[in-house]
């Protein structure tokens, strides 16, 4: 794994979700500014997934492929499914639950670099 974009993933997705949190405590919908910051958090899973995958196919550890890019598929959707839940909720709650669909990927991450490091 290219550990400095997992170290990056994890801090924008924590500073994600403490605007989203932000939000839900002001009572605000989710706005553009979260929106791009998940776009841009999006577009660096999608370069992770494929590095990943890339670095699993020529790697001669002993990684388990299909827990490996399990994680890898699932951080790459989770973010898309929080903010269609954040978007179709107009209450404070829709930022709550894009507060936690951002947490989960810093657990994704963590999880993937113990499953490559081990």
């Amino acid at each position: 794994m290219y550990e400095p974009l997992t170290w990056a993933l994890v801090a924008l997705s924590l500073a994600a979700t403490v605007f989203a949190v932000l939000l839900a405590a002001l009572d605000r919908r989710v706005n553009w500014p979260i929106l791009g910051v998940l776009g841009v958090i999006e577009v660096a899973l999608i370069a992770q997934v494929v590095v990943g995958i890339v670095q699993l196919a020529g790697t001669s550890r002993d990684v388990s492929g299909p827990f490996f890019v399990g994680y890898l598929i699932g951080s790459l959707i989770i973010l898309p499914i929080g903010a269609l839940w954040a978007l179709a909720e107009s209450s404070r709650w829709g930022a709550g639950a894009l507060a936690i669909a951002c947490l989960v990927i810093p657990i994704l991450e963590l999880r993937l670099h113990d499953i490559w490091v081990a």
